[in-house]
């Protein structure tokens, strides 16, 4: 997502979304009596929705999930890893909030930038309730939930985004693909030893990887990368969803910095469209299902673009355990 768009959503949210729990009803029965109007979705699914709401009517008081048209396959479970399209509109606004569709491919050429999230888990951009009603769906499937920002949003609606708890806000989410894999799944097999002047990796199990620089070595300037463990799953292609386990350390003093397993375990994020580090993209595009990937990065691929970044000036190395795509 652009950067601008994203901070239009976020400013949503005052913090995080941890501190909703509770689900919103994902029948299309809703959660109770639809007393009001329901907006009115036109567009099928993979396409930008047009949204619009009845001229006199009043908004539905309860929360209003719906499944304005059914994809096929097999229904998205709780824990499934999806890759979403979805807009957010205000009741009467007329004004897009946020959304994938606002986002256009990097460089012209690259698939549109989409969500990809765990469902039932913490989301930066859609709140768990309307994450939730994904539920029991099916992936190319078109999805409308309304309700107040109160309701959907909850304790953690920020005050100076300029919605009230009691606006309503319009929801169409496009659940693209879904895919189930163990969150504390991670790459199988005989590890390589790291190539000269590469870090060296210790990758035990269920835990981050350490990772050792060489001594006295001087960080490459380009984009240097090594398969430790060769996967035979599918190639990983530009626009889908990537899921994995992964740990960072700074080339500069090995210091850790990030680890999927600091986190809960396996991430997802959207590669080859300019969501993640240029690195990334260049990276583990092409790479497999299975591998086992050593990313060095230089700055102009990682946080370099980026100078309020406490990253900026630091060359990252990466162990990437690619578990699957959705």
């Amino acid at each position: 997502m652009n950067y601008n768009m994203k901070r239009r959503v976020a400013a949503l949210l005052a913090v995080p979304a941890l501190l909703l729990t509770a689900a919103c009803g994902s029948d299309d029965d809703s959660n109770g009596d639809k007393t009001g109007g329901v907006a009115q979705v036109d567009g099928k699914a993979g396409e930008k929705p047009e949204i619009s709401v009845p001229e006199d009517g009043k908004p539905s008081e309860k929360t209003v999930v719906e499944t304005v048209s059914e994809g096929s396959g097999t229904a998205i479970k709780a824990s499934d890893y999806v890759r979403l399209d979805w807009t957010v509109e205000k009741w009467g606004g007329d004004q897009e909030l946020g959304g994938t569709w606002a986002a256009p491919a990097a460089d012209g050429k690259a698939p549109h930038q989409q969500s990809v999230e765990q469902v039932g888990k913490q989301s930066r951009q859609l709140p768990p309730k309307v994450l939730d009603a994904l539920k029991g769906k099916k992936p190319g499937s078109r999805i409308l939930v309304q309700g107040t920002a109160g309701e959907l949003i909850g304790e953690s609606l920020n005050p100076s985004s300029g919605i009230a708890a009691k606006d309503v806000l319009i929801w169409v989410v496009d659940p693209v693909g879904a895919a189930a894999v163990d969150a504390k799944a991670e790459v199988k097999g005989e590890q390589a030893a790291s190539e000269e002047g590469m870090p060296e990796v210790k990758a035990p199990s269920q835990k981050a990887a350490t990772i050792t620089v060489p001594k006295g070595a001087k960080a490459p300037e380009k984009l240097t990368q090594q398969v430790l463990i060769k996967g035979d799953g599918k190639k990983v292609e530009a626009g889908q969803g990537l899921i994995a386990q992964y740990t960072g350390v700074k080339w500069e003093d090995g210091e850790k910095f990030d680890s999927s397993w600091d986190h809960g375990g396996a991430t997802a994020f959207q590669i080859g469209t300019g969501a993640v580090v240029a690195g990334w993209d260049q990276g583990l595009v092409g790479k497999n299902v299975g591998d086992r990937v050593l990313l060095v990065i230089p700055p102009s691929l990682g946080y370099g673009s980026s100078p309020d970044s406490e990253l900026a000036k630091n060359t990252l190395v990466f162990v990437v355990d690619i578990l699957g795509t959705v």
